[in-house]
């Protein structure tokens, strides 16, 4: 009791805006390592709603076991010196989340690239395990304070709400810091030495004034070891890829340039889609990007009379479709949307994209084309990292605005993930397009697990068009890069079927049908 009462009257001589100042940065900080650890998990294991749910879920029941023996620790010693000496741990264990989960990490993208399912799931497991410290530290932080807040009794509603505002508003920045700032510009694993920083320095003063300066020195000797540490075990890349020429942070993905042979890929995030190629010499790749190009000829022929004067691309990545079009259309505008500036430099910088016919937005594709006052002839929706949509670019009112953004004979073509037994989102794809599209054709890309799904505002257009279509043009221009992806798009025909399923924006089940996609793709490879 004595001991307590001693604490207590410590805590009286530090001053109430310190320990203020102290809840707001522990509130800072906990929000930049949860928004940390999900782009180190978002890196190599993707950004589903699975991978979110687990580490916000484990991340409250980390902060719950903090915020629980926080207050058990400051009721037996309430001490400054104790209060201070949690906040150095804290800026410790944060510091050292980096130097363990790199090397785990790029075990894990080996493993991932591989599909080592086994090994995969313990990295991830491994690193949520690592973060139980730091997290639990940083939940102690606030009930400890406001045991040193309140010595009176009579006013603890009021210094209870004040400092709980204090560090909701240290999370509100610690949020836009990581997210905003941190991370684009000096990297994920920067951001959790930046966190350890900022809590070491937060702390030390305390300790200084409270007369422990062997402890204090202590504590900034362990800080400037773990920086000396990162220094020389982070200056690899996040991830071993063979031929790896790039790679950055932005506030949307983790971007990686491969460069193999002579052609370049574009990877995002947990690397299992490409999302632009690039060939100094060559442009039909055999994937997704050039089926774009063929949305027209589901009109009825002459082809000669099909005309394209306007393409939008929402989902536009570094510009490998863009690329296409300009060659088939070279008189077509090009107006892309891609959500993440970063992408577009890169885009510059590897992939040609600098093309004169092309208008690029960094914008939202819903909002910018909802928004756009042109009408297109082809509208390509890419803007999917298969098999995670984002819900709002599937449902009936999107195609709704689609289908007033057409032209007469416009037609869209949109790039779906399915798995070899699965085609549930294709086919709840093709019914919502359906309730505002009069005709939906399908195909399958082959040796892939893409489908494009063309929806054309024509009532008369059709499969039968596009046959004649196809033979007037391979009379005239036989190996063209248009006559080739149409030939694709006929060999990977497919039946159309629509399900039950309709996504609006107020109910879609998109996560789920998509979660239930990455699963069973997991269980196939594991049995293999």
């Amino acid at each position: 009791m004595q001991k307590a009462t001693e604490a207590i009257s410590d805590a009286k001589s530090i001053s109430t805006w310190y320990l203020n100042l102290t809840v707001f940065m522990g509130g800072a900080a906990t929000m930049m390592v949860e928004f940390g650890a999900s782009r180190l998990l978002g890196n190599v294991f993707g950004t589903s709603n699975i991978v979110w749910a687990v580490i916000i879920g484990l991340v409250l029941v980390y902060l719950t076991l903090g915020n629980w023996l926080g207050g058990k620790l400051a009721d037996k010693d309430p001490s400054p010196i104790k209060y201070f000496s949690l906040l150095c741990w804290s800026g410790v264990a944060v510091g050292i989340v980096p130097l363990i989960s790199h090397p785990i990490l790029r075990i894990a993208a080996d493993a991932f690239d591989a599909l080592q399912i086994n090994l995969m799931a313990g990295a991830f497991f491994a690193v949520l395990v690592l973060l139980i410290l730091p997290v639990t530290l940083l939940g102690m932080i606030t009930p400890f304070a406001l045991k040193l807040l309140i010595p009176d009794t009579s006013r603890t509603g009021r210094v209870a709400g004040k400092a709980s505002a204090i560090a909701t508003l240290g999370s509100f920045l610690g949020t836009f810091l990581a997210v905003l700032v941190l991370i684009p510009l000096v990297g994920t694993y920067r951001t959790f030495l930046i966190t350890s920083l900022v809590l070491l320095l937060t702390a030390l003063p305390g300790l200084v004034c409270s007369g422990e300066l062997r402890r204090a020195a202590m504590f900034l000797s362990l800080g400037i070891i773990l920086f000396v540490l990162a220094f020389l075990g982070l200056q690899s890349a996040v991830k071993a890829s063979s031929g790896m020429i790039y790679e950055a942070e932005s506030a949307y993905n983790y971007i990686q340039v491969l460069q193999i042979d002579a052609y370049r890929y574009l990877r995002l995030n947990e690397g299992q889609g490409v999302h632009s190629i690039y060939h100094p010499t060559q442009l039909f790749y055999g994937g997704p990007w050039s089926q774009v190009l063929v949305a027209p000829y589901f009109n009825p022929p002459p082809a000669e009379e099909i005309t394209v004067k306007h393409i939008a691309i929402l989902g536009l990545a570094a510009g490998t479709t863009a690329r296409q079009a300009s060659v088939v259309y070279p008189q077509a505008q090009i107006d892309g949307f891609e959500i993440d500036p970063k992408i577009i430099e890169v885009g510059k910088q590897f992939f040609g994209m600098d093309l004169p016919n092309l208008n690029i937005y960094a914008q939202d594709a819903r909002w910018g084309i909802a928004h756009s006052d042109k009408t297109y002839d082809i509208m390509s929706v890419d803007a999917y990292r298969s098999p995670y949509i984002p819900p709002h670019l599937v449902t009936q009112e999107f195609f709704e605005i689609l289908y007033d953004k057409l032209n007469p004979h416009g037609v869209v073509a949109i790039n779906v993930g399915r798995s070899n037994a699965d085609r549930t989102l294709v086919e709840a794809m093709c019914a919502t397009m359906s309730q505002a599209f009069p005709q939906i054709f399908v195909m399958d890309i082959p040796d892939s697990m893409n489908t494009i799904v063309f929806a054309a505002k024509n009532p008369m257009a059709s499969w039968e068009n596009f046959h004649q279509n196809l033979s007037n043009l391979q009379t005239t221009q036989p190996d063209s890069l248009l006559v080739r992806a149409m030939n694709l798009t006929l060999h990977g025909k497919a039946d159309t079927k629509f399900s039950d399923v309709v996504f609006t924006d107020d109910k879609s089940a998109i996560e789920f049908i998509t979660n239930r996609l990455v699963i069973d793709l997991l269980l196939d490879t594991t049995r293999e």
